[in-house]
């Protein structure tokens, strides 16, 4: 054991405990609120400026302003968070100036609760939260529901239901610390104490000693409680988080990411510290292998493995590579991760360059991401300067510098000899494999490439153990995987869930379902190259292999939400013409092949198609995806193969009725006036672009189909409903 490291980390945890301590004494109430893309474009700088402002004004010096990530609730960003010593944390939603200075002097300066802005919580904040997990892996113990226990016994100890709140929750990925089969998992906040329940007595004893009494029941508590009590500060109180488990965005909306104090405060480069300390890269692989980590870039190739192969074929030089060229449509984990924890993602990659003998790495990043691509270089910056980066890392021997790349916004720059080739100098464009980079990656040398995901998960894996990370996940995919949630869905924003998570857990339960009282209709994952699963299949667990059987992919981790009103073989128009112009052309099958499925497509929603086409796409989908060069161009073809084999009859209505059911393609939809509905208003008249409407004030109207552009405006100004769309 390495005593040197051990005293040189331990050096950095004295030093950034002292800064902390300093700038936020016990004492400070803290606001919190999010910095990063998405949160910046709802306007979160305005309300930085604006709580700055405030707390200038007041001349209190007991408050301070924290920077924070993304919290990954889209739709309800910007959000704030109010820590008052002593006090549960509150968090305020799509808070603009107005609201931030209301926050500011009736919650912060009088103390009062502003319950109709409160994020998903009671008008007045609980004393205490029990977490109960309710995931496959914690035992369904008391009578076959511990929550329902939890509220029962509540009820007889008269203790007030608004001031203990009882929430079911997902994995809290405590599963290592239970020492019996059939208990349950359950953390009491604020004092973040985690419980192992097996019997009812078990829960009144909770109830009456720790949340009635104050006095933490010790006989139950886990053997290893030793949480980042950080997890919980922001994902305990919604709903939305309520059913994740992070453990890749286990940072993010917690710490400062421009703070190396604050990740190091969360055991931030404990993991690299216990490596290197260990001096053992033999033992590293080993715990990734163990662990079932499997590389969350689209593939899910075991990262054990690959960086075993790489290992055994490094002579002299060998080179480490991120992967955050993240080009799917409507999919941000990449930057998010990088905008809110760059830290976690670094240290990883030291853990991965130490396990492989890699001496230098790059970050592959989209030119697009200008705040990811500052927060890395100054990430970077920190750690050269804190021996964490450079010549002898924490005075180990090892060495290992990062530096940054930037792609030109191509798609096919994320398969990863494309990326190579990229950073080369050269066009972006894959080659034939093998040699894989393994064993010839970049500059000829073996190369490990893995993706932003994938290095956020190693420090976790490694502080908490393989054996914790595997029972997470299930039997060949350990850990969690992070989704960008969007599309017809109430909730979006990003999601991490413990793989073999159901997609209607995902979709239901943590997005809300679909608004509007709308029907589901599919699920599409996995990207521009995933397929799309019908609302049947909503039970379908996630992960590499099941999705795989189901005709789509897990991809970089996309998903978009389908319902009623959308028509499938348009959607399957949407992602091959994606697919057909990001194709790099090198290859005949995917530069030909998507474009003649495209142009089929095309045929068929406008009204042509032919009896034999269903049977010419699904033969050119299956040349593509087995004749086909790289990744990009072997998965294009999935959203035609998944809809046709689900969605058939929508095909068939296209091309034999003429008709598109969900109303989508404007050639195969008309219009026409109810006479009996039509009061004469000439509304639709006067608002018709075309002038194919005619008729007289107060008798029915009618639509010359012939002249008709079929706009659908005449449909959306109608107030008598008159106007049918056919």
């Amino acid at each position: 054991m390495n005593t040197t490291v051990l005293n040189t980390y331990q050096g950095l945890v004295t030093a950034a405990k002292a800064r902390l301590t300093e700038a936020y004494p016990e004492n400070i109430t803290r606001i919190q609120v999010g910095s990063a893309t998405c949160e910046n474009a709802a306007g979160a700088q305005e309300v930085w400026q604006e709580f700055e402002k405030s707390i200038r004004t007041s001349g209190r010096k007991d408050i301070v302003l924290h920077m924070t990530g993304c919290t990954g609730r889209c739709s309800r960003e910007p959000i704030v968070g109010i820590f008052v010593p002593g006090k549960m944390p509150v968090k305020y939603q799509q808070v603009d100036r107005d609201k931030a200075h209301e926050i500011f002097m009736h919650h912060v300066l009088g103390g009062e609760l502003m319950g109709e802005q409160v994020l998903d919580r009671p008008t007045s904040a609980p004393d205490y939260q029990v977490l109960v997990c309710d995931a496959q892996h914690c035992g369904c113990c008391v009578n076959g529901s511990t929550v329902k226990t939890f509220r029962e016994q509540l009820a007889i100890a008269g203790l007030d239901a608004a001031k203990v709140q009882i929430i079911s929750t997902g994995c809290l990925g405590f599963c290592s610390m239970r020492r019996e089969a059939n208990t349950t998992s359950v953390l009491v906040r604020p004092d973040s104490i985690v419980y192992n329940v097996k019997t009812v007595d078990d829960v009144t004893r909770i109830i009456g000693e720790h949340l009635k009494d104050g006095r933490v029941v010790q006989d139950l508590v886990s053997n290893e409680a030793s949480i980042n009590e950080g997890f919980f500060d922001l994902y305990g109180d919604v709903v939305f988080f309520n059913r994740q488990k992070r453990i890749a965005l286990r940072n993010a909306g917690v710490i400062n990411p421009e703070s190396l104090d604050e990740y190091i405060q969360y055991s931030g480069f404990k993991a690299l510290g216990d490596v290197l300390a260990k001096g053992d890269p033999d033992w590293v692989i080993d715990q990734v292998t163990h662990a079932q980590l499997r590389g969350r870039g689209g593939g899910g190739f075991p990262t054990g493995l690959k960086w075993k192969l790489t290992r055994q074929n490094v002579k002299k030089e060998c080179y480490i590579l991120c992967n955050a060229d993240e080009g799917d449509p409507g999919a941000f984990m990449d930057r998010s991760m990088l905008e809110s924890d760059p830290f976690s993602v670094i240290e990883g990659m030291i853990i991965g360059g130490y396990a492989v003998a890699a001496t230098r790495g790059f970050f592959y990043v989209r030119a697009e991401y200008p705040l990811a691509i500052r927060r890395i270089e100054h990430a970077i910056a920190e750690c050269r300067k804190n021996g964490l980066l450079g010549k002898n890392i924490l005075g180990s021997g090892y060495s290992l510098d990062l530096e940054i790349r930037l792609g030109a916004g191509a798609f096919v720059c994320g398969e990863e000899t494309a990326l190579i080739h990229s950073i080369e100098g050269e066009r972006g464009q894959p080659r034939i494999r093998p040699p894989f980079p393994a064993e010839s990656g970049l500059w000829g040398k073996p190369t490990v490439i893995n993706n932003v995901e994938t290095f956020a998960n190693i420090p976790a894996l490694l502080v908490f153990g393989a054996d914790w990370f595997r029972k997470v996940g299930t039997e060949k995919s350990g850990g969690t995987k992070v989704f960008a949630l969007a599309g017809k869905i109430s909730h979006t924003g990003l999601v991490e869930v413990a793989m073999g998570t159901t997609i209607r857990e995902v979709v239901n339960n943590i997005g809300g379902g679909v608004p509007k009282g709308k029907a589901l209709k599919g699920v599409q994952t996995g990207g521009p190259a995933g397929g799309i699963i019908p609302a049947e299949f909503l039970d379908t667990p996630i992960d590499f292999d099941t999705l795989g059987k189901m005709g789509s992919i897990m991809g970089s981790g996309g998903m978009i939400v389908l319902d009623e009103d959308d028509c499938m073989v348009d959607v399957a128009k949407f992602f091959i013409t994606f697919c057909q112009d990001e194709s790099c052309g090198k290859c005949t099958p995917c530069r030909e092949g998507t474009k003649r499925m495209l142009e089929i497509l095309e045929r068929i929603t406008a009204g042509k198609g032919e009896a034999d086409d269903i049977e010419k796409l699904e033969r050119l989908a299956m040349l593509v995806k087995n004749a086909s060069l790289c990744g990009l161009g072997k998965a294009a073809p999935n959203p035609v193969l998944s809809t046709i084999r689900h969605f058939r009859a929508e095909y068939e209505a296209h091309i034999h009725d003429k008709t598109c059911t969900s109303r989508k393609c404007k050639a195969l939809i008309s219009y026409e006036v109810d006479a009996e509905k039509c009061v004469g208003c000439t509304m639709c008249a006067r608002n018709c672009p075309a002038d194919c409407i005619t008729g007289v004030r107060k008798e029915p109207h009618k639509i010359d189909k012939g002249k008709c552009i079929k706009c659908g405006r005449c449909f959306d100004v109608c107030r008598f409903d008159a106007v049918n769309r056919l």
